[in-house]
């Protein structure tokens, strides 16, 4: 079979997952770089695990991106089997960053299975190190333990920002959400285009997420006609450090103050829901909403298991198999400013299949 492999940071399934998923995400240096990485993740994972948990108690007791990722590979590969027959069968996997099914875990049962060839697809639209950056170097480095003659050749699917189904779909959730609105109040509702901030020592290295991020906002905004006023917006900023902004309650309490009643939250880097948008936005945000006067805050639908959405993922696998590509022609460029020798070692590993693949082909 073809494996596509499904990469996202997961999220604990239970009260109990809960611990092991906030010590795996803190003892990751690409995501959150600190002083004594091992021995700090132990006690902040202590630390904060009681707290998460209530969080995670209100949207049901664990993270639905399990579900919608397992749903979004069952049809991901129905689709690619009728859309590209010669690469057929094609069977999904889930690779999650920071809980079951790790990548290791998924290395193994695709090994088992016999899987020759693998596509690495991310489930983050838009690039950055801290997220699609950190699952390809960890891919990397269990490929290096556990696959060192390379008998599975990898493929990798590393940004899609401006592919013309994400926009569409993107662009489809926000108008379903503004039929909601009074149609007298419907062209003033401001859409907050909200996405995960990074910390600005990460932007200022040169990690190419907020642009890709922006232009994601922008294909979107034209797709719509510029029906509506918009903010790009970012949201998730914890601890001491300068941050991306502006923060996503700073805007809803500047526009609560400037007389807005219509905020349309628009969760445009994430395509499943998990806690981010199910506790944060929906009840952090419109709590915070709802206290200062905010009569019509409420957010568009995750994209999750949606047809369409669906749909496009497998245009870009498809045409991506197609091409033989192995890797963009982004992802071996590192940030003028890393200093991160795992990123750039995965990144020439990749680069290295690409340039022998290129070889064959002309043979």
């Amino acid at each position: 079979p073809t494996a596509v492999v499904l990469m996202n940071m997961g999220g604990p399934k239970d009260q109990e997952s809960v611990h092991p998923f906030l010590l795996n995400l803190f003892s990751d240096g690409d995501l959150i770089p600190i002083p004594f990485q091992k021995y700090a993740a132990r006690f902040i994972a202590a630390r904060r695990t009681p707290s998460i948990q209530k969080q995670y108690a209100q949207i049901g007791g664990g993270s639905p991106i399990h579900e919608w990722t397992r749903l979004q590979g069952e049809m991901l590969q129905k689709r690619l089997d009728v859309l590209s027959p010669q690469t057929a069968p094609h069977k999904a996997y889930t690779a999650f960053r920071y809980a079951s099914p790790l990548t290791p875990e998924t290395i193994a049962q695709m090994q088992k299975d016999g899987v020759e060839r693998a596509v690495a697809l991310t489930m983050y639209p838009q690039y950055s190190c801290s997220t699609t950056g950190s699952s390809i170097n960890e891919l990397f480095v269990r490929l290096k333990e556990m696959d060192p003659s390379s008998k599975i050749k990898w493929s990798v699917v590393d940004r899609y920002p401006t592919h013309p189904g994400l926009v569409e779909v993107f662009a489809r959730h926000i108008e379903e959400s503004l039929k909601t609105y009074p149609a007298a109040e419907r062209k003033d509702v401001v859409l907050l285009f909200s996405a995960h901030s990074l910390p600005m020592d990460v932007v200022n290295r040169g990690d190419p997420y907020p642009q890709e991020v922006g232009a994601t906002v922008q294909r979107v905004m034209e797709r719509l006609g510029h029906s509506n006023p918009y903010r790009l917006i970012w949201q998730s900023q914890v601890g001491p450090r300068p941050w991306l902004g502006p923060k996503t309650d700073s805007v809803i309490e500047g526009y609560a103050r400037l007389g807005q009643k219509n905020l349309l939250m628009i969760p445009i880097a994430f395509v499943s829901d998990h806690v981010e948008t199910l506790f944060e936005v929906d009840i952090e945000y419109g709590e915070l909403a709802k206290e200062k006067g905010i009569t019509g805050f409420k957010r568009v639908e995750s994209l999750n298991a949606d047809p369409l959405f669906v749909e496009a993922l497998a245009d870009i696998v498809t045409k991506h198999m197609t091409a033989g590509d192995v890797v963009s022609t982004q992802m071996p460029l590192r940030c003028p400013l890393c200093t991160n020798e795992k990123c750039g070692d995965a990144k020439a590993h990749f680069q290295q299949h690409a340039e022998k693949a290129s070889a064959s082909a002309r043979v």
